[in-house]
């Protein structure tokens, strides 16, 4: 029993695979199911069994794909007492994720680039949007505190400069992943991380 539970989650992690990719790749619209089980080496038959149609397949994959974001916006959240530190890591390591994580990159690619925005992805957005507000929200009180302790000089309201941070960043990975040619994103996150600064005002 214990190989049959084995052996049933190298196949769903071989459906998530194979869809990530082919979703990133294709798109939503042009990637059926029965193109994901080939990719997977199996039918679809063990699809079903995990999942219940492309719809929940889809959420599965974003989810699958996104969990080093979500680990970082957890583990960045509780370094409240280190507003700058937690601010930089969490720039540092989108980036750097971006640049280097093929799972986390997919994600915005099928996110941004990729998929027809309808109601039957109602379930999917909401998760997505809840996700946006949670990093939000975390720069809101990162940039709080920063304000409270003199570390930024950027006078303007904590819940504005969170926007900021986060469009600032979603900015960089729309572009490059849209122009990838345009720019060198490793080379450039130097650049990235000053301009980041400046815009909130750190003394330097």
């Amino acid at each position: 029993m214990r190989r049959t539970k084995e052996e049933a989650e190298r196949t769903r992690q071989a459906v998530l695979e194979a869809a990530l990719k082919l979703f990133s790749r294709d798109g939503y619209s042009l990637t059926t199911l029965s193109r994901i089980a080939k990719e997977a080496g199996c039918s679809r038959g063990p699809i079903y069994w995990h999942f219940e149609n492309k719809d929940d397949l889809y959420a599965a994959v974003l989810a699958y794909s996104q969990e080093p974001l979500e680990a970082l916006v957890k583990e960045c959240g509780g370094m409240r007492d280190q507003p700058i530190e937690a601010m930089t890591h969490f720039i540092d390591q989108w980036l750097f994720l971006l640049a280097n994580n093929r799972r986390y990159r997919q994600s915005f690619e099928i996110l941004l680039n990729k998929t027809e925005l309808t109601d039957a992805m109602s379930r999917t957005l909401k998760r997505e949007r809840k996700l946006t507000q949670s990093i939000v929200a975390m720069f809101n009180t990162l940039t709080a505190q920063a304000q409270a302790r003199s570390l930024i000089e950027n006078e303007e309201p904590p819940e504005n400069l969170g926007l900021l941070c986060y469009t600032f960043l979603m900015g960089i990975t729309q572009t490059w992943l849209f122009a990838p040619r345009l720019f060198s994103l490793k080379q450039e996150m130097p650049f990235f991380q000053r301009q980041f600064w400046r815009l909130l005002g750190r003394p330097e």
